[in-house]
């Protein structure tokens, strides 16, 4: 099927016809792509691998390697890839990440007001980032903010397993809470 623009309200009809099959939570916007990563894939590939600065893919044995540390909220789907190279090829999971945190208001320009009819929110990325400590899920320890998804957070655990275990592909910068 080919993508192509629909009505406003065909859209909401036809995500909400969808949405029992979506993880809970997740949300659902315009452009929302199902099913797995599809396309040709190349080069060497660590630990982690960003296809975007959005899509964070993993290697399975890395995956279950911080899934055996303890690391809770893990969960990746295979992609369908076509490999150039016909040896050692990569076994890949894309993570699926969910919108959880926020950004605090302090480094926020002003306060975005969300569109009343699909609730996105139209400020820009702030230079420094600043977490809202009461926003951060419990339950994982590597998620997308919430109110900015192309933003994705791990935890000190994660970080630390990440380094204790010598994997690669990924960068750290630490993020102060309020």
């Amino acid at each position: 099927m080919v993508p192509r623009a629909e009505p406003l309200h065909e859209f909401e009809r036809l995500r909400e016809l969808i949405r029992p099959w979506a993880p809970e939570g997740a949300p659902l916007p315009p452009g929302t792509r199902f099913g797995p990563l599809v396309g040709n894939a190349w080069g060497r590939f660590g630990s982690f691998f960003f296809q975007n600065p959005w899509t964070l893919l993993v290697r399975r044995e890395a995956m279950e390697t911080l899934q055996q540390a303890g690391l809770r909220g893990l969960a990746g789907h295979q992609p369908q890839l076509s490999f150039r190279q016909k040896k050692e090829l990569p076994d890949l999971m894309e993570l699926q990440l969910m919108p959880y945190g926020l950004l605090h208001a302090d480094c926020l320009r002003q306060p975005p007001a969300p569109c009343p009819r699909c609730g996105r929110e139209g400020s820009e990325l702030p230079e420094q980032l600043i977490l809202k400590a009461a926003s951060l899920p419990p339950h994982t320890d590597v998620f997308r903010l919430a109110d900015f998804e192309s933003v994705l957070v791990g935890t000190e655990h994660f970080k630390e397993a990440v380094q204790r275990l010598g994997m690669d592909g990924i960068l750290f910068h630490e993020l102060p809470l309020r």
